[in-house]
């Protein structure tokens, strides 16, 4: 098979889909590869780092989608890129269709087999594709809402973890997984006052045991949020529902009720936010103001640390991208049922059910998606 890796496009994304060992192992299969000229240039992969692991240079984006059999990209496709896709071609990245009906209608016009990371599952029910970049997220959420609270940037002028004589900064959490507990690390280790809020008890358990009581935990209502937001410089909005869109937990009317210059990062942006005033914004222009409250809402946050971020979607997303190599779409699929629960567009029909509900379109079993395909 053909894989193609084009330049990512859109806002201050230097991530790529694939590392130059990525390619080596999949050249070591026997399939070929073809990255688009100066595709992770950025984040110093360079052209020839590429051709010494196996790869082709494709001159453009036209010519890397016009011959691959499959797309393996990072970041969702933008308009000019859906209408690149062909019909049974393969697309492997992030998607998140839920808040995105324009890139949905696309897809489902390509006839393309549009696969996505964030929806990708495992033994245990976790999201393995996903896990990498929340981490990422969770990680950069406190710096970036470290660097917010500074005055200049409209913050509250407030250090996360104070000094000698001076309390720190309150953190609430809202959401125990990958990108919560990440979060609540990294501001913990800052030295701020963390409490964490999360629906499921034993999750909740699980958060206390592994900070050794460290840190508050509270059963994640609206009361509870409300009592947080009153006190709270940084809010980390860590919600997921995979593949849905993100629940509404902050509403506006409730920022009147905190603190002037606190800060709001959410993390869910790409599925639509759970800030009701969340908008996605780029690593370009950050930050806007809403009644006071600074929010940060970078849509492709982990591409801030390209690098990084890169090497680790190659780590976990290479298995997955090999068994659709080795084995092409439709056996990969039927054979691996974690892998079908990434399909979301097949062949002009969505089959993943919370995308279809979010959109209010028709949803088809992606096992009678695939065998009507065949």
């Amino acid at each position: 098979m053909l894989i193609g890796v084009p330049k990512e496009i859109k806002n201050h994304e230097y991530r790529v889909g694939l590392t130059p060992s990525g390619v080596r192992e999949l050249v070591a299969n026997g399939h070929k590869v073809l990255v688009q000229t100066q595709a992770g240039l950025a984040i110093g992969f360079t052209d020839e780092q590429y051709i010494q692991a196996g790869a082709s240079i494709a001159s453009s984006a036209e010519e890397t989608f016009e011959r691959s059999d499959m797309i393996v990209k990072v970041k969702e496709p933008q308009p000019v890129e859906c209408r690149m896709l062909r019909r049974d071609q393969i697309l492997f990245t992030y998607l998140h269709l839920a808040p995105d009906p324009e890139q949905t209608k696309l897809l489902l016009e390509s006839d393309a087999i549009a696969i996505a990371y964030e929806t990708v599952t495992d033994e245990r029910g976790g999201l393995p594709l996903l896990a990498p970049m929340s981490e990422v997220a969770g990680r950069m959420a406190i710096q970036a809402g470290a660097h917010a609270l500074e005055k200049a940037q409209g913050g509250r002028g407030v250090l996360l973890g104070g000094v000698p004589g001076v309390a720190p900064a309150r953190v609430v959490v809202i959401g125990g997984g990958v990108v919560g507990l990440n979060a609540a690390r990294m501001a913990m280790g800052a030295g701020a006052e963390v409490t964490i809020l999360d629906k499921s008890l034993p999750r909740l358990k699980e958060i206390d045991m592994v900070f050794g009581g460290r840190i508050k935990t509270l059963v994640s209502n609206s009361a509870n949020i409300e009592d947080c937001l009153r006190e709270a410089d940084l809010v980390i909005g860590a919600v997921l529902i995979p593949g849905a869109a993100a629940p509404k937990l902050v509403t506006r009317p409730m920022l009147k009720i905190m603190k002037p210059g606190a800060v709001l990062v959410d993390v869910a942006i790409d599925q639509g936010g759970c800030f009701e005033t969340s908008r996605p914004t780029t690593h370009q222009d950050p930050i806007y103001v809403v009644d006071g409250i600074v929010h940060y809402c970078v849509a492709n946050m982990p591409g801030g640390v390209a690098r990084t971020s890169t090497q680790a979607l190659t780590n976990a997303t290479l298995p997955y991208t090999l068994e659709l190599a080795n084995k092409g779409w439709r056996q990969a699929l039927l054979d691996n049922a974690h892998l079908r629960n990434g399909l979301n567009v097949c062949r002009g029909r969505l089959t993943y059910q919370a995308v279809a509900q979010a959109l209010s379109h028709p949803f088809i079993d992606p096992i009678e998606a695939i065998k009507a395909a065949s």
